[in-house]
């Protein structure tokens, strides 16, 4: 593996985490949203990565998709919303605000540490190349 390598799956590794700070995101500005039905409220979504193991020698990580939760919206006795059904209930997402901001925390550290990785790779290039300079 060449050092040029380390760039590709560092910066696969960036986009694999952006993309997961954009769901984080749109998990948390839905968190409070409510619906008049299960079906309509908002479930939390969440990426699914893969690892890149290619012939040719491609390493990395990629998005496969994006899974939405299972788990049931928790029903509120709110008869007074004009989204309540015929029973006075709305319907909260399922987004998990804790969880979330762990997942926010996360996503960014290793967004930070795989910049981190490039700048290094990026410095022992640059005197790699300084070695062969006269002196």
């Amino acid at each position: 593996m060449s050092l040029y390598d380390v760039f590709n799956i560092s910066s696969s590794a960036m986009a694999a985490q952006s993309t997961r700070l954009n769901t984080t995101a749109s998990n948390l500005a839905n968190a409070n949203v409510d619906a008049s039905s299960p079906e309509e409220a908002y479930k939390a979504r969440q990426p699914v990565f893969q690892t890149v193991l290619e012939a040719n020698g491609g390493r990395g990580v990629k998005v496969v998709g994006i899974t939405e939760s299972q788990a049931q919206p928790a029903p509120k006795h709110d008869p007074g919303n004009p989204l309540a059904d015929e029973n006075g209930y709305v319907y909260s997402s399922n987004v998990n605000p804790v969880e979330e901001m762990v997942n926010m925390l996360s996503a960014s550290r290793t967004y930070q540490t795989n910049v981190q990785v490039m700048d290094t790779t990026k410095q022992l290039a640059m005197r790699t190349l300084q070695l062969g300079q006269s002196q």
